[in-house]
């Protein structure tokens, strides 16, 4: 016997080569990648951008300071001489000359605070081109601060706050924003605000270094770091070739200082945002608005692909940004992405050729390994086309190695032989189920002709109509109905057979026997229905039961009597809908010794009872939902509704209503619906 070859797994040799020889070249292409990019891209831009934007944000911080320190320093003198308003003018002129920061000051007095002075009262001085200090009193119709936007959030806030940017009221051209502080009388009533105005058009020349111009554009060599981190701190625009800008925006998102002068207080921040494609400039916006410090790179370079920072910018950058102290403002330092792609490029360039030698080998080693290993996959890929024709004995290939491909034959070979016992036995299936299908197509025929099944079935008699529809679940149901005149008397029946299919239509077979063969001797509705429920408990192993309303019809009088065994109550259709009162007895074939009640009811002319099966009122939807007698109710109701019924009309209406409901469910249980209207 010989000795059985080792396995050998086909995919660990076919993955060792593979993964050997990518290992090598991605290793050394990785290597070198990362040894060369480490020390570029955005570790030392990040951190250059990133404390040349804290340094700025600290002038900034310092100018607001010294604007505030200097307002509130004022304000103990201010309300000391209340009673001397001809001094507070000279007071906003000392605030104004003794800090260069401050542009101009004024205070606002509530309406009439001084009698004497009128509705409006506003000292204020102001820094003119000239440098010289202008004091001026301000405040007329004209110029109604009382009504003012500002002026009133100022007195409702009763505490120092930055303004929002406005413009000024003199010249509507130079942008400005003020630090409010409330001011107040001896009884601790504010009765005025006091607002030092700081120039944003300072803010810029000042503390950013940038100079205006209506084509406000400085270009840079970028080979040249050290120029380009001189001007590192001001303001200019972006060419192609890439420079670093900044720019301060509100918690709204205005522009409070901007490169652009014509976009200060005018544009914003997030409207800019919406004309770009991408929505990473939203998520920083809003993050700069929240008061949140960020360097919108993630430490790995994910930038923001689509930025719009002039009107005709659209440009990849990275951004940087930080709230500024005492304010609701945050600043951003923009950094176009081409700076980082120059420095980078030739890193590209060797990744490239890395990437194609990694390629290239892989390609050529991995395709005659793999043409190798699988030459037998082809071989049994043939095999299956001739199974796939019907040829359960086409020959495999024979394999050498111990491995997955020669499980995967062996197993191949099972299949075969599987397939060939498989489809013997679906062929003796098939013949079996076809003859079962035809003998439940003979019996659901032989079912169907035992009911009534032409409608009217009384044409010659104008006294009564009829109308019945029965609809199994499966090939046979258990449902049925029937009626018969006899003595000028209308003996009906429906009833249900506890379970569904073969069985239920057999006992539904005998039920409608013995209806026919009792109502035909015996007129009570209680001892017919007593009788059926005799011969069904006699002998009834199977402990089927059967739910029955049966009733006897006068057609002389109308008069109706009625037994009912545990089925649905009727509903009576005459001038409304009602249920008919039934008797809660058992259905027959539980108990022998039963005592079934009998009930009576006079129909007026044109009443209609109208009988049913739970396949209506439990008939379920996809979702499970019943059909329930309150829509039972409502068909009848609009039937009604719409004039004198008709049992045809009826039963239609109400086949198509729980059709309808139904939807793509498939049917739970046998449908039987059976109408009977009194004409005489």
């Amino acid at each position: 016997m010989s000795k059985k070859p080792k396995f050998r797994s086909f995919s660990k040799r076919l993955t060792r080569w593979i993964a050997f020889t990518q290992l090598i070249v991605m290793g050394l292409a990785s290597y070198w990648i990362f040894m060369i990019s480490k020390n570029f891209v955005l570790l030392e831009e990040a951190s250059n951008h990133r404390g040349s934007l804290t340094a700025v944000n600290a002038k900034v911080e310092k100018a607001l300071s010294e604007v505030s320190t200097a307002t509130s320093n004022r304000v103990d003198e201010i309300e000391k001489n209340l009673d001397r308003p001809d001094r507070l003018a000279d007071i906003m002129s000392e605030v104004v000359g003794q800090n260069p920061t401050i542009r101009s000051c004024g205070i606002s007095f509530v309406a009439g605070y001084y009698p004497q002075k009128g509705r409006w009262f506003c000292p204020y001085a102001v820094r003119v081109e000239d440098g010289k200090i202008e004091k001026r009193i301000i405040g007329s119709a004209s110029h109604d601060y009382l009504k003012a936007k500002w002026f009133t959030e100022a007195l409702e806030a009763d505490s120092s706050y930055w303004s929002r940017p406005f413009f000024d009221a003199s010249d509507s051209i130079t942008p400005l924003v003020s630090y409010m502080m409330p001011v107040k009388d001896k009884q601790g009533k504010t009765v005025a605000i006091l607002g030092a105005d700081l120039s944003l058009e300072w803010i810029r020349e000042r503390l950013f270094g940038g100079v205006y111009s209506d084509n406000d554009s400085v270009h840079i060599n970028l080979r040249d770091n050290s120029e380009r981190r001189r001007n590192d701190g001001g303001f200019v625009n972006i060419d192609w070739r890439g420079v670093t800008k900044k720019f301060i925006i509100d918690d709204d998102g205005t522009f409070i200082v901007h490169p652009d002068k014509n976009l200060i207080i005018k544009n914003n921040y997030f409207e800019l945002a919406k004309t770009t494609p991408d929505t990473i400039d939203d998520h920083v916006g809003h993050r700069m608005i929240a008061g949140k410090t960020g360097t919108h790179t993630e430490e790995h370079g994910i930038l923001i692909k689509s930025f719009k920072f002039f009107d005709s910018d659209f440009m990849p950058v990275y951004m940087f940004y930080e709230p500024v102290k005492y304010t609701n403002w945050s600043i951003a330092s923009v950094v176009p992405s081409v700076m980082v792609d120059i420095l980078a490029i030739g890193n590209g360039v060797i990744m490239i050729v890395l990437i194609a030698i990694a390629l290239f080998i892989t390609r050529f080693v991995g395709r005659r390994v793999i043409k190798r290993a699988t030459k037998p996959l082809k071989q049994l890929a043939e095999s299956a086309d001739e199974v796939a024709k019907g040829n359960f004995s086409a020959p495999l290939p024979q394999i050498k190695h111990n491995d997955e491909i020669h499980q995967l034959r062996d197993s191949f070979e099972s299949m075969q032989h599987s397939l060939k016992n498989y489809i013997e036995e679906l062929k003796e299936t098939t013949a079996s189920k076809a003859a079962i299908e035809n003998e439940l197509k003979v019996a659901h025929d032989i079912q169907m002709s035992m009911l009534p099944k032409t409608f009217p079935p009384y044409p010659e008699r104008n006294d009564i109509d009829i109308y019945g529809v029965l609809t199994p679940a499966k090939d046979v149901g258990g449902d049925l109905f029937d009626f018969h005149i006899r003595n000028e008397k209308l003996f009906f029946c429906i009833g249900d057979v506890s379970g569904k299919g073969v069985p239920a239509s057999l006992v539904m077979a005998m039920t409608r026997s013995l209806f026919r063969n009792i109502s035909s001797h015996i007129e009570e509705p209680h001892l017919i229905v007593k009788a059926l429920n005799a011969a069904m408990v006699d002998g009834n192993e199977a402990n089927m039961f059967v739910t029955l309303f049966l009733g006897v019809l006068d057609l002389h009088t109308g008069l109706i009597r009625y037994c009912n065994a545990g089925h649905n109550s009727p509903l009576v259709i005459g001038r409304d809908v009602s249920i008919l009162n039934c008797h809660a007895n058992m259905p027959i074939g539980v108990l022998d010794d039963w005592s079934f009640t009998c009930q009576e009811k006079q129909l007026e002319s044109q009443n209609t009872i109208f009988l049913y099966t739970d396949g209506l009122n439990e008939a379920e939807d996809t979702g499970h939902a019943q059909f329930g007698d309150s829509r039972i109710f409502r068909v009848a109701s609009d039937c009604l509704a719409n004039g004198q019924i008709e049992v045809a009309t009826l039963i239609n209406k109400m086949s198509e209503a729980v059709h309808r409901f139904v939807g793509d469910a498939e049917q739970s249980d046998d449908l039987t619906m059976l109408a009977i209207q009194f004409k005489n």
